[in-house]
C-alpha cells in the first residue's frame, strides 16, 4: 500500500514520459481518475481508460507527444501531501510557470484547475502543479 497515491500517480507519468512509453498502468482510485479526467481535458494526456486484470482496477492513461517527440507535460509536482497539507483560498490559488502550466485543486465542488477555483470563487487543497 502506498501511503501516498497521488504521489506514485505522477511518478508513474513522469517515468513514462522519460523512458518515452505511449501509455502507463496505474493502479485505479477514483481520485486518480479525476486527476486522468483534469489532464484530459487541459490536453496535457490523450485520454485514459480503466480496465480490470487479475480482479483488480487499472487505468491506463495514453501520454501525448508533440511531432518532434518531446512530452506535453513538462513537469509535475506534488504540493500538498498527507504529511503537509497546503490549502489556498481562492486569491491564494498559484499561477503556475507565469500561466503556462495548471494548479490542480480539491474543492467542494471536485477536482478543478486553479483557472476554473478562481471562476467559480472557490478555494481548496492544492494538489499538484503541472506545466
Amino acid at each position: 500500500m502506498h501511503t501516498d497515491p497521488i504521489a506514485d500517480y505522477l511518478t508513474r507519468i513522469r517515468n513514462g514520459i522519460m523512458a518515452g512509453h505511449d501509455a502507463v498502468v496505474i493502479p485505479a482510485s477514483s481520485m486518480k481518475e479525476r486527476l486522468s479526467e483534469v489532464l484530459k481535458r487541459e490536453g496535457y494526456i490523450h485520454g485514459f481508460k480503466s480496465v480490470e486484470h487479475e480482479g483488480r482496477n487499472y487505468i491506463v492513461v495514453n501520454l501525448k507527444y508533440v511531432k518532434n517527440g518531446q512530452s506535453v507535460i513538462h513537469g509535475l509536482k506534488r504540493i500538498s501531501s498527507p504529511g503537509l497539507r497546503v490549502y489556498a483560498g481562492v486569491k491564494e490559488i498559484p499561477e503556475v510557470n507565469g500561466g503556462l502550466g495548471i494548479a490542480i485543486l480539491t474543492t467542494p465542488k471536485g477536482l478543478l484547475t486553479g483557472k476554473e477555483a478562481r471562476k467559480q470563487n472557490l478555494g481548496g487543497e492544492v494538489l499538484a502543479h503541472v506545466w
